[in-house]
């Protein structure tokens, strides 16, 4: 809570776009005083007068490692994972971006599958080569889906494809009733329902319980039809196992997001893949005016003592 009620709150605004995001901020919530930047020294020199952060966990960091410490920190990412070190301190409240991401995911989604089903890259190469290619596409109607990670954003996804005629499969941390999803099972059943799906959407966290589940035992029980979208984190997957499944044929083609080390250095397997296309880390980026409207909500929460959108669990580290 703000140390008192007259004193206008101070708020460390340290994201790339920090313009833009003090401009939203004044127009929605003038009676915050704002300090922003995208240098590291100019951040450390506003931190311990900030009760409250804005901003990339990227940028974020030094500052925690330096010592200094907010009351609450909005992060303006989904993913969190450079703000939960072992070596970071917790004694603060942390919440992360969500409820935004929902409809930019799923068109990045619903751009793959279709352009999967339509045969776009093959119609592409076809026409690089001057071949006539008549093949014939084929409809989401039936197709089954697996989305792992059915929380805030795998949700949306699931109902903005539902329209599509779309069989969809959910795993969560628990199994749960969730509609449209036909059935939500726990991470435990990923492996039996791993061979049902024509489309397996990798949206998890990073988590101790996430990391390195797509291996060669998970691809081996795909689909060899079956097209891989991970834009969930890169740790995930098992990157040659990743590789030799796409060269074995175990599955139709992998489309990559996000990757265990980002950029991808150069000679790095997924460059030359076969049949694998990388998106560069661009499936769902933070739009400002959204992610102010959820500040300034959050912000009211803040005030009131009420419970925080987003709010990290440390412990379960999202």
């Amino acid at each position: 809570m703000p140390a008192t009620a007259n004193a206008p709150l101070r708020v460390l605004i340290a994201e790339a776009e920090h313009g833009l995001y003090a401009e939203l901020l004044r127009q929605q919530a003038p009676e915050l005083e704002l300090c922003s930047s995208d240098q590291p020294a100019e951040l450390a020199e506003y931190a311990a007068s900030c009760p409250l952060w804005l901003g990339q966990p990227d940028l974020l960091l030094p500052l925690l490692r330096q010592g200094s410490r907010p009351q609450w920190l909005q992060s303006t990412w989904a993913g969190i994972t450079p703000l939960l070190a072992k070596d970071l301190p917790t004694d603060y409240a942390l919440t992360r971006a969500v409820g935004i991401f929902g409809q930019v995911m799923a068109e990045y989604v619903l751009c793959h599958l279709l352009a999967h089903e339509r045969q776009l890259f093959a119609a592409l190469a076809s026409q690089v080569e001057q071949r006539w290619d008549n093949r014939l596409p084929r409809s989401l109607v039936g197709r089954k889906v697996l989305i792992v990670g059915s929380g805030d954003i795998g949700l949306s996804v699931a109902q903005f494809l539902a329209p599509f005629g779309i069989e969809l499969l959910g795993i969560a941390s628990s199994p749960r009733n969730l509609p449209p999803f036909r059935q939500v099972v726990g991470l435990d059943e990923l492996p039996r329902l791993v061979g049902e799906a024509d489309y397996l959407i990798n949206l998890l966290p990073d988590t101790p319980n996430t990391r390195d589940i797509y291996d060669v035992a998970l691809f081996a029980a795909c689909k060899p039809s079956a097209l891989f979208i991970n834009a969930g984190r890169g740790v995930a997957v098992v990157d040659h196992a990743l590789v030799n499944a796409l060269k074995q044929g175990q599955l139709a083609g992998a489309v990559i997001d996000v990757c265990r080390e980002e950029p991808l250095p150069a000679g790095h397997p997924f460059w030359d893949a076969p049949r694998l296309l990388l998106t560069g880390h661009s499936s769902a980026p933070t739009d400002p005016h959204l992610l102010v409207k959820l500040f300034v909500d959050n912000l009211a929460r803040w005030k009131a003592g009420h419970a925080l959108r987003g709010h990290v669990d440390f412990v379960r580290g999202y």
